[in-house]
């Protein structure tokens, strides 16, 4: 009774007695119009996709989990998928009445196994129930975010060398297959397509494309579980780390943070299995800089350090500034003025070399520009301000470094959005120097901006400028229109996406 589906030895040592109808299995099965033989197909089918060729199912198999027999993983997991995906709800495993023998490494937030085939299946598995559930929140819901050691400890093994065996471990194709299914010119398509959802990020915010790039990715999984040769195999799974890191950082945008985390951690491991070590130290930026975002400079710190150390001996001097300005806001953000303050100077000096460096950048870090630098620095200098008490003398700093940066940003028709981010900081800054004024005036700019881009980390950050605009300057005139055009011009209404 325990055979390829069944409930191992545990149940099959409980006597007949303790075996009760799962009557909520029955329930949803009875609802889905489903024949045993076609659930069983169903099942089996999933279970190819995933790697698990162990499975066979049957109808006598589907009959006996109807009476009651507690099937071994990863059956419990692929049920929860097929009924959630005929529904159109999330159908948990306990739904079902059925218990996991075992977390499913998607259920145990970030320490996942760094192996290819499991790296597939996660994010084959993952990104289909984010395009089933893509309603705000829902997915995020089901997820934690991690942090401190259990989120710094496994995205340390990203530095731990692969077994020797591992980068050529899978056994050679057939010679019928061995040339893969993929050409150059598909593979070049699909490297295009990641550059052109980039474009639209930047231009257009996180909201409006994210589920298209959820799309692609999934198909790319799908690439992957198909024979291909090991330089395909190794461009796929580039391609699979630029997407999921893309589609992480497009929810971190539109505030599904649970959701943005778990993108990045896959796609490092992604990244890992492409062996390109920069594309790993930019995804691990995007995770430092979620980290400042939600309060935890400490670990954003942990973070980019591990990007600087795994990526020190063949990054790009643009890629390399970018995680000293990565650090220096980390620094910031945790009352260090004189490491922020050396680490602001790196970033400076290393992107002076960027033009002389042999090799072309990738399109990833083509955002890190100079005006980029001139923001993320002067971010830097207004964070410590607050941090030291709304102190004038950084914000001093701040202002010159993040008026250039608006300057250049406002010549820069493809990334709006961080031309609207550097407005509000440029605002922050003002009010920082107590001059109201100029920061309303910036603000209102930064609106009309926010209204084309969907991205709420942006209305995040204006309404949080307009609260504290209020609370310094409550009676200003400026202050009381700028609160009226706010509650009209970005009502908080949610979005889908």
């Amino acid at each position: 009774m325990s055979g390829n589906g069944g409930s191992g030895t545990s149940a099959g040592s409980a006597s007949h007695a303790d075996k009760r109808p799962n009557e909520l299995l029955t329930s949803w099965f009875a609802r889905s119009g489903w024949s045993k033989g076609e659930l069983a197909r169903q099942v089996n089918r999933r279970a190819r996709q995933l790697g698990a060729n162990h499975i066979s199912t049957d109808t006598s198999r589907v009959r006996r989990w109807l009476d009651g027999e507690n099937p071994r993983e990863p059956i419990p997991r692929i049920l929860s998928e097929l009924f959630s995906e005929r529904f159109g709800v999330v159908v948990s495993v306990e739904d079902l009445g059925l218990r996991s023998t075992r977390p499913t490494p998607s259920a145990t937030g970030v320490d996942l196994p760094w192996t290819g085939p499991q790296t597939v299946a996660l994010l084959s598995e993952f990104s289909r129930s984010d395009l089933m559930l893509a309603r705000r929140g829902f997915l995020g819901s089901s997820l934690a975010l991690s942090a401190g050691p259990s989120l710094i400890e496994p995205m340390q093994r990203w530095l731990v060398p692969s077994p020797p065996a591992a980068p050529a471990g899978r056994e050679p194709a057939p010679a019928s297959r061995a040339r893969g299914r993929l050409s150059r010119p598909e593979l070049d398509l699909l490297e295009s397509t990641a550059v052109m959802f980039r474009r639209w990020d930047a231009q257009c915010g996180g909201g409006l494309r994210r589920k298209a790039v959820v799309g692609q990715l999934h198909e790319v999984t799908d690439l992957l579980q198909e024979p291909q040769t090991e330089t395909t195999r190794a461009k796929l799974f580039k391609v699979a780390a630029e997407l999921a890191e893309l589609a992480g950082w497009m929810s971190y945008d539109v505030g599904l943070q649970p959701t943005a985390q778990k993108y990045f951690v896959l796609a490092l491991h992604a990244a890992k299995e492409a062996g390109d070590r920069p594309l790993g130290s930019y995804i691990l930026s995007s995770m430092s800089r979620q980290m400042i975002h939600l309060g935890r400079p400490d670990d954003a710190l942990e973070l980019v350090h591990l990007a600087q150390y795994g990526s020190r001996d063949c990054a790009s001097p643009r890629t390399q500034s970018m995680l000293y300005a990565m650090e220096a806001r980390a620094y910031a953000n945790m009352g260090q003025p004189g490491r922020c303050k050396r680490a602001v100077r790196m970033a400076e000096d290393t992107f002076a070399e960027a033009d002389e460096w042999d090799e072309p950048d990738p399109d990833w870090i083509r955002f890190f520009s100079e005006a980029e630098l001139y923001g993320e620095n002067s971010h830097s200098f207004r964070d410590l301000a607050y941090v030291a008490g709304r102190s004038p003398a950084y914000a001093s700093l701040a202002e010159p470094l993040m008026r250039r940066a608006v300057e250049l940003f406002a010549e820069d028709e493809e990334h709006q959005r961080s031309y609207a981010l550097n407005l509000i900081g440029m605002a922050t800054v003002h009010l920082l120097r107590r001059e109201p004024e100029r920061s309303t005036g910036l603000a209102v700019e930064a609106m009309g901006i926010a209204k084309k881009v969907r991205s709420e980390r942006v209305n995040t950050r204006i309404r949080k400028t307009v609260d504290t605009a209020v609370r310094d300057f409550g009676d200003l005139g400026e202050v009381v229109d700028l609160t009226e055009r706010l509650a009209v011009e970005l009502p908080e209404t949610a979005e889908a996406v």
